[in-house]
């Protein structure tokens, strides 16, 4: 399928090669889009380099969707910057004309803590990157989507801890709570606009980050190793196994596409059935 040949998408938080990111834009490259690799580009407060996706890890995924034949630019953007996320829509709109999807995947979820141990800058840096970075970079696709006056689409990536409390997670969990309260605010307000807006929320994926939660959990679960942990995950779990990020993409992809039009202010698990509500 080409459902989205010419179609202009926008994904914060992509500039890792095994994120959730990158694999929405491989989704997207294979159904003809136009793409905008974004990532902070470099270390910074409570974000090392081992936690952001870097200028050299941007070019890295720029180039293996360019060797699809999608066209592609990577812009550094810092989510939690106004000026940076109007920036990173200009800039999709300089290179492509146009901009059709927004979707908000850029995230913090490697501050496990327990909450008697969590400080307010680890608060302040979950929250301005999860949810401030949700609403600043909806609020310029929105106005783009507006002058435009053709629509458009944007999908937040949430979290099955958007759904249900997990513990040492209290920043993480909060600000996805939130991520869907905005969903479901900008949808009922831009929805005149043609503009839809859901979220996503996966299960556990073990990506660069979703190691680190493996990890930290294991340990914290008293697992003899990180495998036992993923293998009690998937005995858990009505299809027997984690997410994966291809499962989250095909999630987004439905969601821009046009036999979602008239669905909006959505939060839909992606979880093989293992969050239901």
């Amino acid at each position: 399928m080409r459902r989205f040949e010419g179609k202009v998408v926008v994904v914060t938080g992509s500039g890792r090669a095994q994120g959730l990111g990158a694999a929405i834009l491989r989704r997207f490259a294979d159904e003809g889009a136009h793409l905008v690799v974004s990532d902070i580009g470099v270390p910074a407060d409570r974000m090392g380099s081992s936690d952001t996706g870097s200028t050299a890890e941007m070019r890295t995924v720029a180039d293996s969707l360019r060797a699809t034949g999608a066209r592609v630019i990577e812009i550094g953007c810092d989510v939690r910057q106004e000026a940076d996320c109007a920036g990173l829509v200009k800039a999709a709109v300089d290179a492509f004309g146009r901009l059709d999807v927004m979707v908000n995947n850029a995230g913090i979820g490697y501050l496990m803590k327990p909450l008697l141990e969590t400080d307010e800058a680890d608060w302040d840096a979950v929250l301005d990157v999860n949810l401030k970075g949700a609403f600043l970079c909806s609020k310029h696709a929105a106005k783009q989507f507006i002058a435009q006056g053709t629509g458009g689409r944007i999908i937040n990536i949430a979290s099955q801890a958007a759904k249900t409390g997990f513990p040492h997670m209290a920043p993480y969990t909060a600000s996805k709570h939130g991520m869907v309260g905005l969903t479901r605010s900008n949808a009922v307000e831009l929805g005149g606009h043609g503009i839809t807006v859901n979220a996503v929320c996966p299960n556990h994926v073990t990506t660069a980050l979703g190691a680190k939660q493996n990890a930290y959990f294991a340990e914290l679960l008293g697992f003899a190793s990180v495998a036992a942990y993923l293998e009690n995950m998937a005995r858990k779990n009505p299809l027997g196994r984690p997410g994966k990020a291809t499962d989250t993409a095909s999630a987004v992809a439905w969601l821009a596409s046009d036999d979602a039009c008239y669905v909006t202010g959505e939060a839909m698990n992606v979880s093989g059935g293992e969050e239901v509500h």
